[in-house]
């Protein structure tokens, strides 16, 4: 019987490290996809090509991430308490008072927001807070779509692991500019026109004092979403952000 028992747990002990091979090595048990929600829709981008398409693509390549694709905020409030990231590529409004509440909730319990491109902006007038204190800042404004360069100025974060130090790309220069009075931000890469001596945080982690967010300013069409740098830092930041 004490012997029976023993096996027992020693299988137990197994099961819950991993799978036992015949040459009495372990497999770690494989990390289940971070679950993700992406919300787009709105004015002035392919939303459907390439958030809808492309970066759901990049995020479920490899198995990193099961991601479900929306247009429709009103669907939001029924779907965050099974997901571990949201994902925030909209510039159309989010208007329901509890949707708001629920996305505060979700930050404060510890869960990750990505906010990419258009949700930078200073989209809603009668929601200052969501810039105040999630965005840590946002935009009014930007470079006519051109040419421009990225710059890594904290290549130790995690969200920056395998970017080249200093990238280029056409998009739109995001005139980002942080809020003094709000959540601070913490800078991971810049971006500058070459006839401009202007510099724009281009990638930045807000340091809400509990849940994970990243801002990404970066994401107006192809030239963006299809290069490899893009892609990387979309992952690196959902896998951040997620806690991974």
């Amino acid at each position: 019987m004490i012997h029976s028992l023993k096996a027992c747990l020693v299988f137990i002990m197994i099961m819950g490290l991993g799978v036992a091979h015949a040459s009495g090595t372990l497999t770690p048990k494989k990390k289940r996809p971070v679950r993700v929600l992406l919300v787009g829709g709105g004015a002035s981008h392919d939303f459907d090509r390439w958030y809808k398409g492309e970066d759901v693509s990049t995020l479920q390549k490899g198995g990193l991430a099961t991601v479900e694709y929306t247009s429709d905020p009103t669907t939001i409030l029924s779907k965050l308490p099974d997901i571990d990231v949201l994902l925030l590529a909209n510039n159309q409004p989010i208007s329901d008072a509890a949707t708001r509440k629920a996305i505060f909730a979700f930050a404060d319990a510890g869960k990750g927001l990505v906010l990419a491109h258009p949700a930078i902006w200073y989209n809603w007038k009668d929601w200052p807070e969501y810039n105040q204190k999630l965005v840590g800042g946002g935009s009014r404004g930007h470079n006519k779509y051109g040419p421009f360069d990225v710059t890594i100025t904290n290549p130790k974060h995690p969200v920056t692991k395998g970017i080249p130090s200093t990238f280029h790309l056409d998009d739109e220069l995001y005139y980002f500019i942080p809020d003094k009075t709000g959540t601070p931000v913490e800078v991971l890469a810049t971006a500058k026109a070459a006839d401009s001596d202007k510099v724009f945080p281009s990638l930045f982690v807000v340091k809400y004092p509990k849940g994970r967010i990243v801002g990404i300013a970066l994401g107006h069409d192809a030239a963006s979403h299809t290069l490899e740098s893009y892609q990387t830092i979309l992952r690196n930041a959902v896998k951040w952000a997620a806690g991974r």
